[in-house]
């Protein structure tokens, strides 16, 4: 099976449609799948939930999908650093489903793992809590969260071998490696893919029995939400 496409349209034509759940990978902007974002942009289609750790910030990553409307919902830990995500928000524009980062981990973890529901005392007594079942275990309440099984993944790696096996880079595996199999199709975008047989064994992060399409995506740019910098201080 060939499992190389030659670029994001190519490798996303005939798997979006409006009104689907996508599973992105990414923390802020490091180990986002831009070029797919890219592709999805330009695709047009509509009505989107989105579970990610955010949403990008203004103009890049998911916020590019915030700015031209195309998201109506998104399953988020951090929600702050994005005016237009803020604004929809406010406006009642948008949907947001807050969920702490270690349960949308876990969420995405227990669809990849075909667990349709998990307990958790993370949010128990908050609103996170609204709307869900409450169970008592050994004299403490715990509430019950879904898996998340989307209709596509949408992730970042380093390196990919011709079969998808994938090598995340230090912080960029983040979210990438739950996001990846919790898609009933994943597709994936590299900085190098490399012959099978040519990755050890012991360093592969993600069999690429999860992946069923790849594109190589570089050269990137190497982008900083935050810019921060010492005031010069004058000479004496």
């Amino acid at each position: 099976m060939n499992k190389l496409y030659p670029s994001a349209a190519a490798a996303l034509s005939g798997v979006l449609r409006d009104d689907m759940l996508i599973a992105a990978g990414g923390f802020g902007l490091c180990g986002i799948p831009e070029r797919l974002i890219d592709a999805i942009v330009e695709s047009g289609v509509q009505g989107l939930t989105v579970a990610s750790n955010n949403a990008g910030i203004d103009g890049e990553g998911l916020g590019k999908l915030l700015r031209t409307r195309q998201i109506k919902k998104m399953i988020s830990s951090y929600v702050g650093e994005n005016k237009e995500f803020e604004r929809q928000y406010l406006a009642g524009e948008l949907e947001v489903e807050f969920c702490p980062q270690g349960t949308l981990a876990e969420r995405m973890r227990a669809g990849g793992a075909g667990i349709p529901g998990f307990y958790t005392k993370t949010g128990v007594g908050t609103a996170v809590a609204d709307g869900k079942e409450v169970k008592n275990f050994d004299g403490q309440d715990y509430i019950l969260e879904r898996g998340i099984f989307a209709d596509l993944a949408i992730v970042k790696a380093w390196k990919a071998d011709e079969s998808g096996n994938l090598v995340f880079r230090k912080t960029a595996r983040n979210f990438n490696l739950p996001a990846a199999t919790c898609g009933k199709i994943c597709v994936v975008e590299v900085e190098e893919i490399v012959p099978i047989g040519s990755l050890d064994p012991d360093s592969i992060h993600l069999p690429g029995v999860y992946v069923q399409r790849i594109i190589l995506g570089a050269p990137y740019d190497k982008k900083i939400e935050f810019r921060t910098t010492r005031q010069k201080e004058a000479a004496l």
